[in-house]
This record gives C-alpha cells, structure tokens and sequence, in this order.
C-alpha cells in the first residue's frame, strides 16, 4: 500500500520512547492503549514508558505495571505532573479533556536529559499497527510532527495564527526534543498562555499551535485517525469543518482503512467505544484490548448527557435530516465556538 512515500530516517533506533499524561479516572483508558502498544510493538527493543501523573491511585499503578510485567517490558516511569495553575499563579481554562493535559507542555524539564525524540500519546487510542516508520519519521528539520487538523480559519484568528497557518491535533505529537529545549518552546508556550489569562481556545491544544505551527510536519493521517474520518463522509466533513489546506480524500480513506494509531476523539455524533451504545467501527478493536488487561471485568461507563445548549442541540440534532443536521452544526463549529471564545477575553 503506498501512503505517499514519507521518508523514515536512519536512527537505527529501535528503542521507543512514549509518554502519556492521565489522572485516575483515564488509568482505565491508558492501562488498554498500553496493552496496544506492547501487543503491536514487538519489533521494538526497548519500550520506555513514562506517564505524567495527576493523582493516579496507587491501585491503578499497580494495574498498569502489572501490564509491563506481563509483556516483560520495563517498568513504567511515573513522573508527577506539574500544575500548571499554580506555576502561572492564575485560573487556566481547559476547553478541552482535563487539565491534567497541560502537563505535556512540561515534557522538557520532566523526561530524562538524554533522550533525543518523544512520542506523546493521549489515552484515548489505540496502536494497531507497527510505530516504527512513525518513530523513526524524518521531521524535516521541525520540532515536532503531528496530523493536521480539521478547523477552519476562524479559529486560528483566536490564537494569533494566519487563516491559511497550520492546526494539529496535539494527541500523537513525535518532538524533537533537542529542538524543543533550544527553542525554548516550554518558555514561550507559558508565555502565550499567562498573554491570554490561561483562557485559550482549545485550552493546551490551542497554546501548542499557537506556538508550534509554523514547526510542526503533518504527517499521513494514518498516524492519528480520529473520530471524524469514521463520523462522516469526507465531503460531509469538508462541509462541517471547512478545513484549511486539509488532506486528500484518498488519504483519509487510507487512515480509516489502515490506521497505525486509532485516536477515539470526543464526537457529538457519536460516543466513545468504553461508554455504553458506542457504535465506533473500531469498537471492537478498543473491547479486544481492554479484555487483556486488568480492567477486563470492569463494566463499561455510562453514558452522561450534555447539559445546555449543548445538551438541547445534540439531543436535536438527531432528529434533524442528515444535510440539515451538517449545515447548522457546520454554522456553530465554523464561527459559533471561535466567535464565544473570542468573547471571553
């Protein structure tokens, strides 16, 4: 299968270094992507894993280096997250997940001084395939790699981008960590976030762009498959999110096809495979996973309905005829959320 000839650099590296960020209540979540990642990695060396901790239990400690004893791979690297609050001495909006993600930004100071290139995961995926072509990936003189993502221009004006500058998804970043040191990349990104008063679009994800965009190299989706490639057609997703400069149709098709990483992002139009009535294509795959590791027995969550506005349009929308359905959700998504967002500063 050809997947537009990305270029793997000769690190002659097969020793994979991946860190995570959870607090208590995603261990669960983290605990069946660690299981993925030691079920499709077994080229790779060494796997050193480190997760950034914001008051995971010592319960669910035990669960996930239980796992690395299973697979016999090294034990994992709790490192105790920063708070991002207290160091900026100011409330600092999380827009998106927990603030336990904003402990990522941090990943210069807390991971050892030697390690040359990181793979940061979010909990919330899968591995399904080989990551050595991912960790070994040519970044083109950038700092970091990552899927470029599906918002539209208007977004980009809330945190100082250009209409046509790049957006990622920040949920599978590989960075240089050299250059992240020498571009002092944690100073600035503390410096945009206090400019904003910790209120920033997309929360950490919006102060990685705004930051990193111009040095970031998108690779094939095929590295981050999110929830949107399955939601939608990909015209109904052009007409949704009206992307900028966004991947090709066959691209797409190849990241829902074959995805090396599937990524379960937040959709209104659908939920997540470890809540209950998830309709996920790759529902299963996340089931399989979960049954082989210490949460197999644990129930699936119930599901819980948005308050709100938000509450009332999901709950409308699915009754509204499909096109309907994209073209008011494309008029919130569009200038909606950027137009509330640039309210509050």
């Amino acid at each position: 299968m050809d997947f537009g000839g990305e270029i793997v650099v000769n690190l002659s590296s097969r020793d994979l270094h991946v860190v995570y960020a959870s607090d208590d209540k995603f261990a669960e979540i983290l605990g069946v992507s660690l299981v993925s990642l030691y079920e499709n990695s077994t080229e790779m060396n060494g796997i050193h894993i480190y997760v950034l901790d914001s008051g995971i239990s010592d319960k669910n400690k035990n669960r996930l280096l239980s796992i690395c004893d299973k697979y016999d791979r090294e034990r994992i690297q709790f490192i105790s997250a920063r708070d991002i609050s207290k160091i900026l001495s100011m409330n600092v909006n999380t827009d998106r997940g927990s603030l336990s993600q904003y402990a990522r930004l941090f990943v210069s100071r807390d991971l050892p001084e030697t390690l040359e290139r990181v793979l940061y995961l979010d909990c919330d995926i899968i591995i399904n395939g080989s990551l050595y072509d991912l960790w070994n990936l040519d970044l083109k003189g950038k700092t970091i790699a990552a899927l470029k993502d599906a918002f539209s221009k208007q977004y980009r004006k809330n945190i100082e981008l250009q209409p046509n500058d790049v957006m990622f998804n920040s949920g599978v970043m590989l960075i240089d960590m050299k250059k992240w040191k020498d571009k002092h990349i944690e100073k600035k990104l503390l410096s945009f976030i206090k400019r904003h008063n910790g209120v920033i679009q997309q929360g950490d994800q919006g102060a990685l762009n705004a930051v990193l965009s111009k040095d970031t190299y998108c690779f094939h989706p095929r590295f981050n498959s999110v929830t949107i490639f399955y939601d939608f057609t990909y015209e109904e997703m052009l007409a949704y999110r009206k992307p900028v400069d966004f991947y090709s149709k066959r691209e797409v098709k190849q990241a829902v096809e074959y995805p090396v990483i599937i990524h379960y992002t937040t959709s209104f139009t659908s939920t997540r495979p470890w809540i209950e009535g998830s309709k996920h294509p790759y529902k299963d795959k996340w089931l399989y996973y979960k049954g082989r590791s210490p949460w197999a027995d644990e129930p699936l969550w119930k599901p819980s309905k948005p308050g709100g506005l938000k509450g009332a349009y999901v709950s409308m929308s699915k009754k509204l005829p499909r096109k309907m359905m994209i073209h008011i959700s494309s008029l919130l998504q569009v200038h909606g959320r950027p137009l509330i967002y640039s309210m509050k500063k």
